[in-house]
């Protein structure tokens, strides 16, 4: 099933995607909520679904304004360096370990809102990412199990501020800024995809300029493999976010590094997912 969070007046409810029109979940079952914790706690499954849809009037789903899938993640866990291109533009060396980071809720916005370039550096950089969902929680989590504990995927835009995030060996003052990280508008149910979310084409672009375009199937650390290292050591719950990195074709790893403009559109598709289009607008001091 696909879903989109969407802003209505007073907050935002969860759409039914069909097509190109959607329908009001929530309008029709207020207990689903306003983002897609309601599904997932309550388990819903398609039966579900379809019954509380049945009979509702649809909408155009362009004029639904895309809101956060999930509007107060617990956890947002990112994977650095998952493409063997994207570690050596960069001058890595390939990790045995995988290489997490993490990004707070003020970083993030919806796919559709201005990704905003700050006063501070001109150097914005953009990363196509698959992104997880999880449905269910755990700890400890087999790779063999893995899979079972994804709710669905969407698309995530990794802005990247490269001066801050080169300032130390940590990463988290260039990819914690805010409304940087842009997520949706779709959620695709793990059902509907291929096992992990592999084998998708996954690209971004600013109009016909084709900056990064590679496969999911490319990740040296698959999103299996990732959920269990995740859960070595923290505890996955229910809406928890992960990124799974980026391919080659980074702003930074060009010459002239291409960073991202004001009035520019950054826009990020994965093959049976969607894409997610944001506008790059300079920071207004004060």
């Amino acid at each position: 099933m696909r879903f989109l969070v969407g802003q209505v007046t007073g907050g935002s409810a969860v759409f039914l995607v069909s097509g190109h029109n959607a329908i009001n979940l929530t309008e029709r079952d207020p207990s689903i909520g306003s983002d897609l914790m309601g599904i997932i706690m309550a388990g819903m499954n398609s039966t579900d679904i379809e019954s509380r849809a049945a009979g509702a009037t649809a909408v155009p789903l362009a004029s639904i304004k895309p809101a956060l899938p999930i509007i107060s993640p617990g956890m947002i866990m990112c994977l650095g360096l998952n493409y063997v291109d994207h570690i050596k533009e960069g001058g890595y060396d390939i990790p045995e370990y995988p290489v997490f980071f993490m990004r707070g809720n003020k970083s993030l916005m919806p796919a559709g809102a201005p990704m905003i370039r700050p006063l501070c550096s001109e150097q914005l950089d953009y990363e196509a990412e698959l992104m997880i969902i999880i449905g269910k929680g755990g700890k400890r989590i087999s790779e063999s199990d893995a899979l079972n504990h994804v709710f669905g995927y969407t698309i995530f835009n990794d802005g990247s501020v490269r001066e801050y995030q080169r300032k130390t060996h940590q990463w988290t003052a260039g990819k914690n800024f805010d409304s940087t990280g842009a997520i949706g508008p779709i959620v695709v149910t793990s059902d509907e995809l291929p096992a992990g979310g592999e084998g998708l084409k996954i690209e971004s672009r600013v109009g016909d300029e084709i900056l990064q375009s590679a496969s999911t199937s490319d990740m040296m650390w698959s999103v299996a493999r990732t959920i269990a290292a995740i859960s070595e050591f923290a505890t996955l719950s229910s809406g928890d976010l992960i990124a799974m990195g980026t391919p080659p074709g980074v702003g930074h790893a060009k010459n002239p590094p291409r960073w991202l403009l004001d009035g520019e559109t950054i826009e990020v598709e994965i093959e049976g997912i969607g894409i997610c289009a944001n506008p790059i607008v300079d920071e207004i001091d004060g």
